[in-house]
C-alpha cells in the first residue's frame, strides 16, 4: 500500500492509497483535478504532468526518454517533472507529493 498526495493547482492537497497500477489511473479514479489521463496511460501526451516533491525524486528516478519526450511539449516543465501514466505504484513510492501542473 502506497499514499500518495496530489497537490492541485488550486491548492488542495489529497491523500490517496493504492496497491497496484499507475499514478494516473489512481488519480482520475478519484477525479483529482488538472489529471485528465487522456492517452489512457500510454505516453503519448502529457494531461497527467505532474511534479515530484524535491525530496521525493529519488523515490521516482528520472524519466525515460519516451517520457522525456512528451514533457518537452509542455510549457510548465522543470527538472522535477513527470507524467504520472508512468509511475507505478508500490512500496517504494509511498508518501511521495505530487503538484499537479498547471
Amino acid at each position: 500500500m502506497a499514499k500518495i498526495t496530489f497537490i492541485t493547482s488550486d491548492n488542495e492537497t489529497i491523500t490517496l492509497e493504492g496497491t497496484s497500477g499507475s499514478v494516473m489511473a489512481l488519480a482520475v479514479d478519484n477525479g483529482i483535478k488538472g489529471i485528465d489521463g487522456d492517452c489512457g496511460g500510454v505516453c503519448s501526451c502529457a494531461t497527467c504532468h505532474v511534479h515530484v516533491a524535491a525530496e521525493d525524486m529519488d523515490k521516482t528516478g528520472s524519466a525515460s526518454e519516451i517520457e522525456a519526450d512528451m514533457l518537452e511539449l509542455d510549457d510548465n516543465v522543470d527538472e522535477f517533472s513527470r507524467l504520472c501514466c508512468q509511475l507505478e505504484i508500490s512500496d517504494s513510492i509511498d508518501g511521495i507529493v505530487l503538484k499537479v501542473a498547471k
